[in-house]
Order: C-alpha cells, then sequence, then structure tokens
C-alpha cells in the first residue's frame, strides 16, 4: 500500500460557515439567466463572507505561514486513491498531507458507510474530494443514488430550471457522502454520436443552450453545497481525438473564441469556483503543448476571460496526452509552473516522487516561489474561505 462528509470544509462553524457562503453565492450567480453569447455580465467570482465571519476566519496568508514547504506543495495536488480501501486514502491525507483526492473507478466502497469521515479528518485544512459525476456514461454513485442522464439527454428532456434542481438533488446526495467537489458539468460543444469521447457528455454545440445548462447543473451543485468544476477549457468538443489516447488538436483559437470558448465567457466570470484545462493542442494559443501544460493556455484564462479561481488539470497521470512526453512528476512540474493550482492524477501513485521533484524546483528557481503562492492562496481561499 502508498505511504502515503464533510468534516472537511464543514469542520469548524467559523471556517465552514465562510466556505458555504463562498459556495452558495457561486450557486446565485452560476445560475442567473445567461443573456446574448458572449456578453457576460459582470459578476463577481463570490460574495465575500459576511464581516462578522470574516474577523474570524484567519488569512489565507497566515494558513500558508503555517505550513512548511513540502506541505504547502502537497496542497496542490489532487491524488487518486484505492475507492475500494478507505486505508490508503487515510494514509495519503495523514502522511502526505494532500490537499485533495480523487475518488474514481466503479468500487463504491470508499463513498458508502460514513468512509469518508476518518479521510477528512486526517487532513489539516478542509479536504478537496472529488469525483466525477456527470451523467450517462461518466457517473460513480449511480449504483448507490440512482442513474443520472448524460448531459444531452438533460437538454432535450428537461427545463433549465429542472437541471439546476436535478443538480442540487445529486449534489446533496454526494455531500453526503463525504465528496465536497465534482469534476462536472462539461462546457464543451459537440454535436458528435454519443459514444465519442465528448459526444453526450456535451449539452448542446449550440453555445447559448450549453451555458445555460451547465450553468443550472452547476448551480445545483454549489446550491448543494459541493464544488462543480467546468471543464475542459478551452474546449474538447470540436477537437480531433481522444486525449486519453494522445494529444488532440482543437480548431484554431479564432475559432475556439467564436464557439467552443463563448459558455465560458459567459460562465465564468459569474463566479464559477474551479475550471479544468484540457489536454488540448490548440493552434494559435499552445504551440504543441497541451493547454493543462502550457502557460499561453492559462493566460488566456486569467486575463480574457477574467477567471480568478481555481484551475486545474485534468488527469496528468492516465492519459496519453501527458504520458507520452512526461513522467508524472515532470507533468505535475510542468502543469504548476505554467499556471495550475490544483494538479490531478487518478492513479494510486505516491506523492512522494512528486513532491522530491516539485521542492527541488522551486530550490532552484525553476518553480517560482510567487506561482507556489498564488496557487495556495486560490487553493486555501476555495476550501477554508480565508481572505
Amino acid at each position: 500500500m502508498r505511504r502515503a462528509g464533510t468534516r472537511a470544509w464543514l469542520l469548524s462553524l467559523t471556517a465552514g460557515a465562510a466556505v458555504c457562503a463562498i459556495v452558495v453565492a457561486a450557486a446565485h450567480v452560476l445560475a442567473r439567466p445567461i443573456e446574448e453569447p458572449g456578453r457576460a455580465a459582470a459578476v463577481p467570482q463570490a460574495a465575500p463572507p459576511p464581516t462578522s465571519l470574516t474577523a474570524r476566519v484567519p488569512s489565507c496568508a497566515d494558513l500558508a505561514a503555517g505550513l512548511d514547504e513540502r506541505d504547502q506543495l502537497a496542497q496542490l495536488l489532487m491524488v487518486g486513491v484505492d475507492p475500494a480501501d478507505e486505508r490508503d486514502a487515510i494514509e495519503v491525507v495523514r502522511d502526505d498531507h494532500v490537499g485533495g483526492i480523487f475518488v474514481g473507478g466503479s468500487d463504491t466502497r470508499l463513498l458508502t458507510g460514513s468512509r469518508l469521515n476518518p479521510v477528512h479528518a486526517a487532513s489539516k485544512h478542509p479536504l478537496l474530494v472529488a469525483v466525477d459525476d456527470e451523467g450517462g456514461r461518466v457517473q460513480r454513485v449511480d449504483e448507490l443514488d440512482g442513474d443520472l442522464p448524460s448531459a444531452r439527454e438533460q437538454a432535450a428532456a428537461s427545463t433549465p430550471e429542472q437541471v439546476r434542481a436535478l443538480g442540487a438533488d445529486r449534489g446533496r446526495k454526494l455531500k453526503d457522502r463525504g465528496v465536497t467537489m465534482n469534476l462536472a458539468p462539461v462546457a464543451d460543444l459537440s454535436d458528435a454520436a454519443a459514444n465519442t469521447v465528448i459526444g453526450d457528455r456535451s449539452y448542446s454545440p449550440d453555445p447559448a443552450v450549453a451555458a445555460r445548462y451547465a450553468g443550472a447543473f452547476a448551480g445545483g451543485l454549489a446550491e448543494a453545497g459541493v464544488f462543480p468544476v467546468l471543464k475542459h477549457f478551452p474546449g474538447h468538443g470540436r477537437a480531433e481525438g481522444d486525449s486519453h489516447k494522445g494529444l488532440v488538436r482543437t480548431p484554431p483559437l479564432a475559432e475556439l473564441k467564436a464557439a467552443d470558448l463563448l459558455p465560458y465567457a459567459e460562465l465564468l466570470p459569474r463566479g464559477a469556483p474551479a475550471v479544468m484545462l484540457g489536454h488540448l493542442d490548440v493552434p494559435g494559443l499552445t504551440g504543441g503543448e497541451a493547454a493543462s501544460v502550457s502557460p499561453a493556455a492559462y493566460r488566456l484564462l486569467r486575463e480574457d476571460y477574467r477567471f480568478g479561481g481555481v484551475a486545474m488539470t485534468d488527469d496528468l497521470g492516465a492519459m496519453r496526452a501527458i504520458t507520452d512526453r512526461y513522467g508524472l512528476p515532470d507533468a505535475v512540474l510542468a502543469a504548476l509552473t505554467a499556471g495550475a493550482d490544483v494538479a490531478l492524477w487518478s492513479g494510486h501513485d505516491a506523492p512522494g516522487p512528486v513532491l522530491d521533484r516539485l521542492q527541488k524546483a522551486k530550490a532552484s528557481g525553476e518553480l517560482p516561489a510567487a506561482r507556489v503562492g498564488e496557487a495556495l492562496g486560490r487553493v486555501l481561499h476555495l476550501r477554508t474561505g480565508c481572505h
């Protein structure tokens, strides 16, 4: 075995209440009516907690200062754990002090019987516990909590209000099981066959429809107290190929801006807490590199789309778009250096070698201290409500 509900972000009354304020604020702004495509409302990232709460929540700088260098770096990792054995998750959180875990695969043991409670309790700060529960082909709790229709089916059969309610119901069930983040919804555009890489995971090929429904589902999750993650920036829906099998190429950036990026233009300024960057080569932007490890892609996200929340990668450890080019420690380093705040891998690889690589890179200046501080501040704010 690797060495390694939500006591998580409701760990204490003050910090938990602050985080609730952030997630509820995101729920309200994400669910506001979508106007014309490309005209995002100037809505803050998230409303601050009430003054009385803010005064009692430590600053993010103070929280960061209470962590040694290795633990600061560990906060930026989301590590896959064995869904069949809670001891694996407890050990990686307790011993390696990672900021998040990802529960994948088909086994649901870790999501039952309050088995996530001691995992949360092993973390010094509220822990991100993520699943990918989109609906359709990509679900994690369907055997426990019922089948969720695919995004395409949701948009075809339901109103946005009904999809928001569906997201809220699913979010409550996830939260009750100890999950705090859902790597959903998909904001990509696609009218391809249902079983293609994005296919029916997309709500629509129409940017306005995709934004409306993705925003509704995300708002429902946030209303329930679960962080949604919009994906796969800057748009996987019309890419050639499957990034699980190799690096894929999207249409040129100008075409993405005219279509695929419109849902992000609508939703990111409205208060989305997190966005996932895909392993996508974008002509005119990434220069043959994956967006998830491309500084230009993160600049696009931050500067052109005004996103101030947490940027995370798609899986760095099990998708050939990355693994054909990088070992895991170097992939994580490349992503964090480029601008990611959270580096995700789904396999059960030990964090130790990754943290060793990051520490050496930080000591040499390859990973700038300012970049670590920036990412850590965003991650701690998301998880604790610190200011």
